[in-house]
């Protein structure tokens, strides 16, 4: 009897379990087409109103065309230092302090902050400060972080840690030249960029004094080597002889070379970079603004496009939506 029970419920669960996956599949197909009836619906539709589609399509593009001609002109333009006194994030957010001063339409600080005439501020619209990354850790710079979004926990692709790129966003390409000597005296009369860059110099100084003398006295070591040492193993007695071995002098050639590597590129550093920063990329005027009519377009007939369809749709509808309406 209890055998005849086990059996009745395996049946009976199996008989469920089959009929939920044809329930299932029973609703799969009707979402199916139910998408596919309402994409078939959907083209239709904007076959039926492709005119009044169009037309917004111009309109959204005339519109686009009238921003352009009645805004002023902006471009950008990069300028990239290398930071010699101190790390990039440092002088990243020292610049940015920049770009709060022309968000905020603070124009007189900004004009004592880059030493710009408050006429000539109108024309500067921002200025900011980005990290550059370095792709695969090989020293070369590769893109600019624009969008602050790298992540700082990434150890293949990482910022560069001696540079910078400032972006200018202006009216004027003219102005440029201003902004960037603007720019460059800004950071240059910052006392603390000031105090390290003397304390990296004297650094640098004083190492390149001990290396000159522990040069002469490899020099002088190497010459008793040659000299002193082999004199005094000649022999005082006539009949004596003695084996001389060459001593092994290939030992202090290549510590001589290495302080002289180290000291041409201490002098190369205090002959390139001896200033707080070092200019390795200019800015180059511009010759496309950056809000012309395509800058408009992608942003307005969009625009344009989904309130032409949306009203298409409530006039299509509207005897349903009178109904809802004086329902509720």
């Amino acid at each position: 009897m209890s055998e005849t029970n086990n059996t009745k419920n395996i049946s009976n669960d199996e008989i469920d379990l089959l009929d939920l996956f044809r329930r299932m599949g029973r609703a799969i197909a009707r979402m199916c087409r139910s998408i596919g009836r309402g994409i078939l619906i959907s083209i239709v539709f904007l076959f039926r109103k492709w005119i009044p589609l169009l037309l917004s399509v111009i309109l959204g593009i005339g519109a686009a065309y009238l921003l352009k001609v009645a805004t002023p002109s902006s471009y950008t333009s990069d300028l990239v230092l290398r930071t010699n006194a101190d790390s990039p994030s440092e002088m990243i957010a020292h610049i940015n302090r920049l770009h709060t001063y022309c968000k905020e339409d603070n124009i007189a600080a900004l004009s004592k902050a880059i030493s710009v005439p408050e006429k000539d501020i109108k024309n500067i619209s921002d200025i900011s400060a980005f990290w550059i990354i370095d792709n695969g850790r090989d020293g070369i710079p590769d893109i600019v972080d624009y969008s602050n979004s790298h992540n700082i926990y990434d150890t293949i692709n990482i910022r560069m840690k001696d540079r910078l790129d400032v972006r200018a966003k202006i009216n004027a390409p003219q102005e440029l030249i201003n902004v960037k000597n603007g720019i460059i005296n800004y950071i240059n009369a910052d006392s603390l960029f000031q105090q390290k860059n003397r304390i990296r110099l004297r650094q640098n100084q004083e190492n390149l004094t001990r290396i000159n003398y522990d040069i002469l006295q490899l020099d002088s070591l190497q010459k008793v080597k040659y000299f002193e040492e082999t004199r005094n193993m000649q022999p005082k007695n006539g009949g004596q002889m003695i084996f001389l071995q060459e001593h092994n002098t290939q030992l202090i050639y290549n510590d001589i070379y290495k302080l002289y590597t180290r000291k041409q590129a201490i002098e190369s550093e205090q002959a390139l970079y001896k200033d707080i920063t070092t200019v390795l990329s200019e800015f180059s005027i511009p010759v496309k603004r950056i809000n012309g009519g395509g800058y408009y377009a992608v942003r307005i007939v969009p625009v344009f496009f989904v309130l032409t369809l949306l009203i298409l749709i409530m006039l299509a509808n509207r005897k349903k939506l009178e109904e809802v309406y004086k329902k509720y």
